[in-house]
């Protein structure tokens, strides 16, 4: 075998296999299993006319100043690229910027975006209150909207569709393919929220042109770090965000970095543990009397399964539980409020369960999202699944009793 053929992956190679060497050296490389971790601000240069040189290199993995990447910063934007597969990524501050840069970056005054209607509350914020103020118009449509239905919304003007697929709290399933496809032919581009459906949805085979990761979650792994990824597949989109990104002086802490390209290596096994447990619990909830309906993707009757089962490999173990009509609100924050193991507090994708009610985080304005009762919101981490039906089980004791 020629020598410059020894270590080049096989095309063959897993997941798992992969997360090993992205954003390393590699296997047969001399030196640390780690790349080091590099900070920095200030770059020197041995003339003017190599500086002069690296600073035309802006959209390029260049030493140039340190908001525009250190040797961390590329190692994790290869390694997120990789696992969403597309071919340039921007790590920004924290999975909102990786929401409101890209929609800064290809958005302008008098122009539409469409947005769904169970989006991210912090995504709505953003487009109700700064884009507005840009005179950018935001359309919230139904996120099991048809093809058909998407285009009745399209104008002139609009040139961004935005789609969170599955959606925040209640977990709609969309039909990406088909809203892309519609998109695509009027000149609108698409971003996905992808959080969600980290390695087990590939957006670009889908007809996304960017995708938008909160690395905060699965991909740091650990709840301890606070970034974003936003992943294209063009060079065109990517000249468009890298120039956005510098220009709002986006930048992330490599030590942050150099921590979520730890969590990656772990990433497949996290993910297919929590599938596992997020799925057992998910099947016991929905056989309680208590509920109503459970809404995650994965099972049967959440909206959009039929999608899920055709677009996706897996699922996140993120999920909704709706209860019966006769509980109310103070019931089920009686029942969270019962609970010792499972803990209390936004965010998700970490080692650790954790619950919320949904009640105050719902908001919508296009008259989707009714399910019948109060819901709360649970994500199902690394725990033995036994230990948290146990602690639901304290939960429900409380149930009633308000």
């Amino acid at each position: 075998m020629p020598d410059d053929q020894k270590d080049a992956p096989a095309k063959s190679q897993g997941f798992g296999t992969r997360l090993t060497q992205v954003g390393r050296p590699g296997s047969r490389a001399h030196g640390f299993v780690n790349a080091p971790l590099v900070r920095g601000s200030t770059v020197l240069h041995p003339n003017l006319a190599h500086q002069r040189s690296q600073g035309a290199l802006r959209h390029e993995q260049a030493l140039v100043y340190g908001t525009h990447g250190t040797p961390t910063h590329f190692a994790l934007e290869n390694a997120i690229a990789e696992i969403e597969g597309g071919t340039r990524c921007q790590i920004v501050s924290s999975g909102l910027s990786a929401i409101t840069t890209p929609l800064l970056a290809f958005l302008k005054t008098g122009q539409h975006v469409l947005v769904p209607d169970n989006v991210y509350g912090p995504t709505r914020r953003f487009c109700d209150g700064m884009l507005a103020g840009l005179g950018i118009a935001t359309t919230y449509y139904d996120p099991m909207a048809t093809a058909e239905a998407l285009e009745a919304s399209i104008r002139p003007e609009t040139a961004v569709l935005f789609l969170e697929s599955p959606g925040s709290h209640t977990f709609e399933v969309q039909d990406v393919p088909a809203l892309a496809a519609v998109a695509h032919s009027h000149g609108i581009k698409v971003m996905i929220d992808n959080t969600w459906g980290i390695h087990f949805f590939q957006p670009f085979r889908h007809g996304v042109d960017i995708s938008i990761q909160a690395a905060t979650k699965y991909i740091g792994g650990h709840s301890d770090i606070i970034l974003g990824a936003v992943t294209v597949a063009t060079d065109a989109d990517w000249a468009r965000l890298r120039d956005a990104s510098m220009a709002l002086g986006q930048y992330a802490s490599p030590d942050d970095c150099w921590l979520a390209l730890r969590g990656i290596r772990s990433l497949g096994v996290r993910l297919k543990t929590q599938m596992q447990n997020g799925m057992e619990v998910a099947r016991w909830l929905a056989e309680r009397p208590e509920v109503l309906r459970v809404l995650h993707p994965a099972l049967p009757g959440s909206p959009g399964h039929e999608i899920w089962q055709r677009d996706f490999t897996g699922a996140s173990s993120l999920f909704g539980v709706v209860f019966k009509p006769e509980y109310s609100v103070e019931a089920v924050a009686a029942m969270i409020d019962g609970m010792t193991l499972i803990g209390i507090g936004a965010s998700w994708g970490g080692f650790e369960s954790l619950v919320l009610p949904s009640t105050g985080s719902i908001h919508r304005t296009a008259g989707s999202g009714r399910f019948g009762g109060e819901i709360m919101r649970l994500h199902v981490g690394l725990e033995d699944p036994a230990d948290i039906m146990d602690d639901l089980e304290r939960g429900f004791a409380c149930l009633g009793h308000v």
